[in-house]
C-alpha cells in the first residue's frame, strides 16, 4: 500500500457542461464517484475533493491549470484527475477511475 494518501480531484461547475446536458451535475458526479471509490477501496487513505472552476480558490498550480483548460474548452467537465493525470471527463467511467487507482498501488477491499 502506498505511504501517502491518494487525492482524486473532480473539477466542475454549477452549470452543466454544454455537451453533457443530460448527465448529473459536477457536484453530483463527485458525490457518486466518492461513494463508489470509498466503498470499493474501503479502509484506504483515498481522499476525494471538488473544485468549482468558477468559484473556488485555486489552492494548487494543478487546480489553476485544469480550471484554465476547462474554461478554454480543452476538457469537458466534470473532469476527474489523479496525480495530475486525467482519468475521466464529461461523463466519467468508474472502471477507468478504479484502474487508475489500482495503478497507484491500491487494492480493492475484500
Amino acid at each position: 500500500m502506498p505511504q501517502t494518501s491518494l487525492v482524486l480531484t473532480v473539477y466542475g461547475a454549477d452549470k452543466p457542461c454544454p455537451s453533457c446536458l443530460h448527465a448529473p451535475s459536477s457536484k453530483e458526479t463527485m458525490e457518486w464517484v466518492e461513494a463508489a471509490v470509498l466503498r470499493k477501496f474501503a479502509g484506504s487513505d483515498i481522499a476525494v475533493r471538488y473544485v468549482d472552476i468558477n468559484h473556488s480558490e485555486m489552492t494548487t498550480e494543478e487546480d489553476q491549470h485544469f480550471s484554465e483548460h476547462i474554461q478554454a474548452e480543452n476538457y469537458f467537465y466534470p473532469l476527474v484527475v489523479i496525480n495530475g493525470q486525467v482519468v475521466g471527463e464529461g461523463n466519467p467511467k468508474l472502471k477507468q477511475i478504479f484502474q487508475a487507482i489500482e495503478a497507484c498501488g491500491y487494492s480493492p477491499a475484500m
